[in-house]
This record gives structure tokens, C-alpha cells and sequence, in this order.
């Protein structure tokens, strides 16, 4: 799938669409790119993916790395859909890409017509302490070579509990000492980890579009918690509990479509 390039300040970034329908915007986690988004997207659902990767992600540019936020990447989505005349659509995203939505769906609601929030890593406060553990995996990569790093991090404690309670966020981290380049690789890690979604909890309470939450256990970046205190934040949304990836990376994936396709099919 070749990707649409869209021009934003400082730096020209990677669209993909796939399917035909209404548009769902439905966006990547920290670090990821458009593969993200397209395992679980129920392509039988009869509608559009959109996914704009966000700078510094997949076949984007990084620009200057001061733009590094989740409020730029949500403007940035907001000017691709506003620059193709797409009106609303269902805005979604995994993790980083929850936190895009959930900022979407309060500061650009004209944009919004229902939202899904996957594995949320922030409610509204920035700097959450589940997010410590990218953070730091930047702090060592912004200062160390990437095989120390690597080294410093295995030998933490934090790292044998992630072994033990979360060993998907730990896979995750560990690619992230070999995902080029480095130096925005760290760069992202350290400012997204240390960011949110800058809204507050009466803001969140005020959407009123249809809404999905998607949560798992056995997930320390993305405490099920989070995923439970949204869902009641937010005036009759759904909230579904699937296999943690953790545990079956297949019945995941199935899980999360079939939540997905459910939840489409009623808008």
C-alpha cells in the first residue's frame, strides 16, 4: 500500500487509506506506524482507514523534533482531513493514537462523529507514571549508545517486572533500541512519555459522541484501569475487555476486530 503524502510545517507526512466507506481515522502507538492499526481494522466493516503516521513514525519525516506532541499530531490530522474535505469521521487510535483521538474528540468535535479509545495510556493528566518505563528507555538512548542502553535497561528492576507482569511492553521497549534513528527514536520516547492529551476530566465528560473503549489486562504501559476510568468518564460509552496481547497475540487481534466491527456496525 503506497502511502498519500500530505505537506504539514517542517515536514511532509505518510497518509494510507484502505477500504471504501465512511472515514475512520484510527491512528498508531508511540513509536509505531500504519501496520499498527491495519492488524486490527475490520476491513469487511465498510469503511475507509485512514491513517496519517505521525511525524517522526513509519515513512514520515520527523521535522524538528520541538513539534513532538500529541496536540501537533492531532492538528496534523485535523488539517489532512479538513485538506480533503472529509468532514467527520470516526476518530480512533491505539495507545499514543487513543490519546490523538480523545484530544480530537474534545478540542475538534465538529471533526468527530464517534470515537474509539484502544489501550489508552493517559487519561488527561500528562506524565503518567505507566508511562515511565518508554521514558526512560529514551533518557538512556538520548545518552548512551544503543547496545548500553539496552544493557543499562535489562538491569533495572523496572525491567524484570515488565518481564514478569507485562512481557508484550517489554518486547516493545526492546525494539526500541534498534528503531532508527535513533536520536528520534529518543526523542519521541522522552517527550511523548512526558506529554497528554491537555483536557480535563469535565471536558471528557462533555463528549457526547457514540464511543468505544478497548482494554486488556497484564498491561503496565496500559493499565486496564485506564481503559475502565474513561469508559465511565465518558457519557454511554462501551467499554470491551479482550485478551490481553500478552497472553495470545491471535486471539487479540481477533478480539479487537470483532469489538471494532461490532461497535462500526451500529453508527
Amino acid at each position: 500500500m503506497n502511502p498519500i503524502r500530505h505537506p504539514v510545517e517542517g515536514a511532509n507526512l505518510a497518509v494510507y487509506e484502505e477500504g471504501a466507506g465512511m472515514p475512520f481515522v484510527f491512528q498508531h502507538g508511540l513509536c509505531g506506524d500504519q501496520a499498527q492499526p491495519g492488524q486490527v481494522f475490520p476491513a469487511a466493516a465498510g469503511f475507509r482507514r485512514i491513517t496519517v503516521e505521525c511525524r517522526g513514525h513509519g515513512a514520515s519525516d520527523a521535522g524538528p523534533k520541538a513539534a513532538f506532541s500529541i496536540a501537533t499530531f492531532a492538528d496534523d490530522i485535523a488539517g489532512y482531513l479538513a485538506a480533503q474535505g472529509a468532514g467527520r469521521a470516526v476518530v480512533g487510535g491505539i495507545s499514543m493514537g487513543a490519546a490523538i483521538a480523545l484530544r480530537l474528540a474534545v478540542r475538534r468535535p465538529e471533526r468527530v462523529r464517534a470515537l474509539v479509545i484502544a489501550r489508552p495510556a493517559w487519561i488527561c493528566a500528562a506524565n503518567p507514571e505507566n508511562m515511565a518505563p518508554n521514558r526512560i528507555a529514551g533518557e538512556l538512548l538520548d545518552r548512551y549508545p544503543p547496545q548500553e542502553a539496552r544493557r543499562q535497561y535489562e538491569a533495572l528492576p523496572l525491567a524484570k517486572e515488565l518481564e514478569r507482569d507485562a512481557p508484550d511492553n517489554l518486547a516493545s521497549i526492546r525494539g526500541f533500541f534498534t528503531r532508527e534513528p535513533i536520536d528520534v527514536t529518543a526523542a519521541l520516547l522522552r517527550a511523548i512519555s512526558m506529554d497528554g492529551p491537555d483536557v480535563t476530566e469535565a471536558e471528557v465528560s462533555a463528549i457526547a459522541v457514540p464511543t468505544l473503549v478497548i482494554g486488556h489486562g497484564r498491561d503496565l504501559v496500559h493499565p486496564l484501569g485506564h481503559a475502565r476510568s474513561l469508559a465511565g468518564m465518558i457519557p454511554g460509552a462501551q467499554l470491551v475487555e479482550i485478551t490481553p496481547k500478552a497472553d495470545d497475540a491471535d486471539a487479540y487481534r481477533a478480539d479487537f476486530r470483532a469489538a471494532l466491527s461490532a461497535f462500526l456496525k451500529e453508527l
